[in-house]
């Protein structure tokens, strides 16, 4: 691959187009090899953000080169791209909005919005090896201005995606028997650790070979073909989370957690943490009933300490 290198170097005695030049730099979206030495991936765009803070720094009696080089074999400046922490703090701050009654809510819950919709284009536009982490962060933005416009015009039709979750009834899943499979990891334990304790108090669980063991009877979740799957950018988690209208900040943070240990993307903090406890659980307890009662006093640990800190 074909980079741009801009190394740059400006007396010690100008703070101010030293400055200049770092935040021109990192609006562009350059990274650092070193010290005065910035990369962009080949482009037009990065030629002329780079010419310009050449042509700035050389104005105010620095020095600055400007070259083009290709990487040499096994050398990857790719890496030094990755905007997943950036992506972390607008999926953060996306979870903890939620529309709430009253015009004056309503008006912050919008310009909040608004605001985040700003950062997350400025965001992409240096994004130059998207992943996951975007397509995470598109999808539960797109489901917060979602939100935010039908509370502004609740009698007005939604339109609807071609990953929306239809709503169900909690009443319509009580006392019932739940499928997936056997030896469940993140995503199916915490669908399971939800069921229990949001939908179906009394939910029993069958732990599949295969899904086409599944009883004709029995609710499936985390498989193909199932009732509750992954569908669009959401795993199951979050499939249940919008099912059944159970989008706190808190149950969506903690959505975030799973997406990201199941399928990629956006890392929380807890993140490391909490997938080697479960690594931890899963190879010690070998019934998938114990598991999953292990598993959920970590999970619920995890929601109250989301919720103490929304509320603080």
């Amino acid at each position: 691959m074909v980079w741009r290198l801009l190394v740059l170097s400006l007396p010690t005695r100008n703070a101010t187009a030293r400055m200049r030049a770092w935040r021109a730099l990192k609006t562009c979206g350059a990274a650092v090899l070193r010290d005065g030495v910035y990369v962009l991936p080949d482009g037009d765009g990065s030629e002329r953000s780079m010419a310009g803070v050449a042509d700035d720094v050389r104005e105010h009696g620095g020095t600055a080169r400007l070259l083009r080089a290709e990487a040499a074999d096994g050398e990857d400046f790719a890496a030094l791209f990755d905007r997943s922490a950036e992506y972390g703090a607008l999926l953060a701050e996306i979870a903890s909005l939620a529309p709430r009654r009253g015009a004056k809510a309503l008006d912050d819950a919008l310009r909040q919005t608004r605001r985040l919709r700003k950062a997350f284009d400025q965001l992409v536009a240096i994004d130059f090896f998207a992943g996951q982490a975007q397509r995470q962060t598109a999808a539960a933005l797109q489901a917060l201005e979602a939100l935010v416009a039908q509370a502004q015009s609740p009698g007005e039709p939604r339109a609807q995606a071609l990953d929306a979750v239809p709503r169900r009834e909690r009443a319509a899943y009580r006392g019932r028997v739940w499928a997936t499979r056997r030896r469940p990891w993140v995503d199916r334990l915490a669908s399971a650790w939800l069921i229990r304790r949001c939908i179906d108090p009394e939910a029993r669980f069958v732990w599949l070979k295969s899904p086409a063991d599944c009883p004709q009877q029995a609710v499936g979740f985390d498989f193909d073909g199932a009732t509750f799957s992954h569908v669009g950018h959401r795993v199951t988690f979050e499939t249940l989370l919008a099912a059944f209208g159970l989008e706190t900040p808190a149950l969506r943070r903690l959505g975030v957690l799973v997406h990201g240990l199941d399928a990629g993307g956006v890392q929380l903090a807890e993140a490391p943490g909490v997938e080697r406890v479960l690594a931890g659980m899963r190879e010690a307890i070998a019934d998938d009933d114990q598991l999953l009662l292990a598993a959920a006093g970590v999970f619920e640990g995890l929601l109250v300490a989301f919720e103490n800190e929304d509320s603080a």
